[in-house]
């Protein structure tokens, strides 16, 4: 197998993915999946979180396994700019766990309204700390770590490239979720604060 095709394959490795870990949290998926699982939806989230977790390791091992010729090292003083990108990264992922649910996110949440048969509640438009400034902390965020992780290579450059591409296309389609969720709220949430790039409107 020669250089093009390895990386052809690591281009549909991550493309795939990516339409997967999509395709199993839109509505229409999980819609269908709660009318099989039944009582036990409840479950679903963290299997969610899960899968995505296993079949994710496969891919970084195959690009893990390939030969990388470097295109870029962050030389001086660019490397300031790398160590820049790492911190507001970190600031915005630590400021929206600060915010978020966590436990929401992993399903633990779920789970334990499941088996106290509590009814699962729709989600509250909330706009405190870092979601008065951007809408999508964590997404901004791995956007920025994807940037300045390692060196950049023939190889990397492709698993970049995908990745930012699916966190962009991922957003607009969370954006569209939030919309049919929470309606007007959201909406108007829209027009006051950006999605991705944190700045205090009026």
């Amino acid at each position: 197998m020669n250089r093009v095709q390895s990386i052809s394959i690591l281009a549909l490795l991550w493309a795939a993915w990516c339409f997967l870990h999509s395709l199993l949290i839109s509505s229409g998926f999980a819609a269908g999946m709660k009318q099989i699982m039944g009582s036990r939806f409840g479950y679903y989230r963290l299997f969610y979180s899960i899968f995505s977790l296993l079949t994710l390791l496969p891919v970084v091992f195959y690009q893990w396994l390939l030969e990388e010729k470097v295109i870029f090292a962050w030389p001086w003083p660019w490397y300031l700019l790398k160590l820049c990108l790492y911190a507001a990264s970190f600031l915005l992922f630590y400021s929206g766990f600060r915010v978020y649910d966590i436990q929401y996110m992993l399903g633990i949440k779920q789970i334990h309204d499941m088996r106290h048969g509590r009814k699962a509640q729709d989600i509250e438009l909330t706009t405190e700390g870092i979601l008065g400034y951007v809408r999508h902390p964590w997404y901004s965020g791995a956007l920025l770590l994807i940037l300045a992780f390692g060196v950049i290579t023939d190889v990397s450059l492709v698993s970049k490239t995908v990745l930012i591409v699916y966190i962009i296309i991922g957003t607009f389609l969370e954006e569209k979720k939030l919309i049919a969720e929470i309606g007007e709220p959201y909406r108007a949430y829209r027009k006051k604060v950006p999605m991705l790039i944190p700045w205090k409107r009026g």
